[in-house]
């Protein structure tokens, strides 16, 4: 990797040194951050932690989550908020969307609440301008989801809310405009997290929403101690299910609903967590679902406009013993290089989360106990989660957000706390003599996995373009986190950014192989996952300590996609891969 040695030290020249004091005459700010790393690698000071916490004052992040928390105990005042990370300038550096609560039946804002979009100043801080480019929200808000519906370059984001969404549409002069009717995406009721992807191949980007439960004020049941008429959060299994909706891009700017025609309404439930991915590797985009208190739903694409959920015969519906858990965040990689997509989801607390192998059959076996994260995982309640390589050794990681959705728990619950440590666990590959893909690696990993949080969405992202992949989580009711990843930096790495032309433009659906020395390794490009939140839509190989790339084959999304071949590829860096172009720049 530029600037850094096989051993991970650094090699910065005295110029270098200068710059990072801020007196080499060039004008530069001191960066504190690069310094200590800089002294870290001599042996001199203590070494960054693989994760380190972005203080407001220095990242200028200084909006914060307010849930608006009551005696009344609403059920949505406990369970947001969504993050993103996006590029809406098209300027090549990452910024961030933060979402807020906002006026609704059961809540009044005592000042007015907005959510946040910060412009990324290049130097590892922030600017807000959500004024400006008018995307404050205008109701409760929940999550979000970006994607290029129109294919004209630039990111626009729909923004889940109770009791309406929005599609903001990007303008490309740093402005956005409020289209949903015209667009014909409305979706009363409460709507959670949403994924744009191509179900049909025709080149566009659809649109799913997931609904929760039948809410409104009125419909607000009492749980708690009827002695002390104190109230808790509902366990949502007192709610009514409803139907999530399917939208195709007609491409003209509009919408079509198609979830009754489509099979996606075909079953109610109370979605919380999507991610789209091909479970079959068929060539069709499927979807993932969590569900709280009732079977996940697995929405097998079957071609022609049709879903099928197969949830429960493919063994993701219920637990071993038969029994809906209470499905939060979801996602998809294959973590076991097998070349079959995995799954994960996390549930609430006594009921441990699920790593789901594919078994390469349309079904799927839990592998959580085995791998050491069902005992870990069995008193914590998860929301964000995420598979992706955050050291750039080749292997996809996961991350996980957790947190009581009961503000009130340790009243009923001892054992459980509301708020609750963040867990990374690193994939070492298989060891056969445990049988294990992942450890522990929490503790290692910097202060923020001994902090306890009330962690809600999650997004990675690479904010500083330096290969190492970074995280951005939202805290209900507080500030969010900004998490700069140190551990990307020890290994080499190639930042991929696909174009699609005859596929989608965000090529939602391709796999990347590459070869690097005895690595070879493949990413599969799903789109959505974790919990309320949206990713970075690059794609970054980890390379390990391989300092050359032999070769990276792209296969574009759908049955037919093609495969292009690449050769003579830098490392350490971002490239842009345009479909059909058979080049890179």
């Amino acid at each position: 990797m530029a600037g850094r040695t096989k051993r991970g030290r650094s090699n910065l020249s005295r110029r270098r040194f200068l710059e990072l004091l801020g007196c080499s005459g060039l004008g530069g700010a001191l960066d504190t951050n690069r310094l200590l790393e800089w002294l870290g690698g001599l042996g001199v000071g203590t070494p960054l932690p693989d994760f380190q916490e972005i203080p407001a004052s220095q990242s200028g992040i200084t909006w914060r989550h307010t849930a608006g928390i009551s005696k009344m105990r609403y059920e949505p005042e406990t369970l947001g908020a969504g993050c993103a990370f996006l590029d809406y300038d098209n300027d090549g550096w990452m910024d961030i969307y933060l979402v807020n609560s906002g006026p609704c039946d059961f809540y009044t804002p005592k000042t007015p609440l907005r959510n946040a979009l910060y412009r990324n100043n290049r130097d590892g801080t922030f600017t807000d301008v959500t004024e400006k480019a008018g995307v404050q929200g205008n109701a409760y808000g929940m999550g979000v989801t970006v994607g290029d519906y129109d294919g004209d370059g630039y990111p626009d984001f729909y923004l889940t809310q109770y009791p309406r969404s929005i599609l903001y549409h990007n303008n490309g002069d740093g402005t956005f405009t409020d289209v949903t009717k015209k667009a014909g995406v409305e979706t009363p009721g409460w709507t959670t997290s949403a994924v744009w992807f191509d179900y049909d191949n025709d080149g566009k980007l659809d649109l799913f929403v997931c609904h929760f439960v039948e809410y409104d004020k009125e419909k607000n049941v009492f749980c708690g101690n009827s002695l002390t008429d104190q109230r808790w959060y509902c366990k949502p299994n007192v709610y009514r299910p409803t139907k999530s909706w399917l939208f195709h891009n007609n491409g003209d700017g509009t919408f079509t609903d198609v979830s009754r025609e489509s099979g996606i309404a075909s079953a109610p439930a109370k979605a919380w967590g999507v991610v789209a991915c091909d479970i079959n590797n068929d060539g069709l985009m499927d979807l993932f679902v969590s569900n709280d208190t009732v079977a996940n739903s697995l929405f097998v694409n079957q071609g022609k406009g049709k879903f099928e959920d197969i949830g429960a015969l493919a063994g993701v519906g219920y637990n071993t013993f038969g029994n809906a858990r209470s499905g939060m965040g979801v996602d998809a990689a294959d973590y076991d290089q097998d070349g079959w997509v995995d799954l994960f989801v996390s549930n609430v607390d006594h009921e441990m989360f699920s790593l789901y192998h594919n078994e390469h059959n349309e079904t799927f076996r839990d592998v959580a106990l085995a791998d050491g994260i069902g005992r870990k995982t069995m008193l914590m309640s998860g929301w964000g989660v995420k598979f992706f390589d955050y050291d750039n050794d080749g292997n996809i990681d996961l991350m996980l957000c957790n947190g009581h959705p009961d503000i009130d728990v340790k009243q009923y619950a001892p054992t459980v706390s509301y708020r609750e440590p963040m867990l990374l666990y690193r994939n070492i590959g298989r060891d056969y003599k445990s049988g294990r893909c992942f450890v522990d690696v929490s503790r290692q990993s910097g202060p923020i996995f001994s902090r306890r949080i009330a962690g809600r969405g999650m997004a990675i992202g690479d904010f500083d373009n330096d290969g190492s992949v970074d995280v951005l989580v939202a805290v209900n009711d507080d500030a969010p986190i900004l998490l700069r990843n140190n551990a990307g930096r020890k290994n080499h790495w190639l930042g991929l950014r696909l174009i699609g032309k005859k596929a989608n433009i965000e090529a939602i659906g391709a796999k990347a192989t590459y070869q690097a020395g005895t690595l070879l390794r493949h990413q599969f490009k799903v789109s959505g996952g974790s919990y309320l939140s949206s990713h970075d839509p690059r794609m970054v190989l980890g390379l390990g300590q391989e300092t050359k790339i032999d070769w990276l084959e792209v296969k574009w999304p759908g049955p037919g996609g093609e495969t292009e071949r690449f050769t003579g590829l830098p490392i350490d860096r971002y490239i842009t891969v345009v479909e059909g172009e058979k080049k890179w720049k």
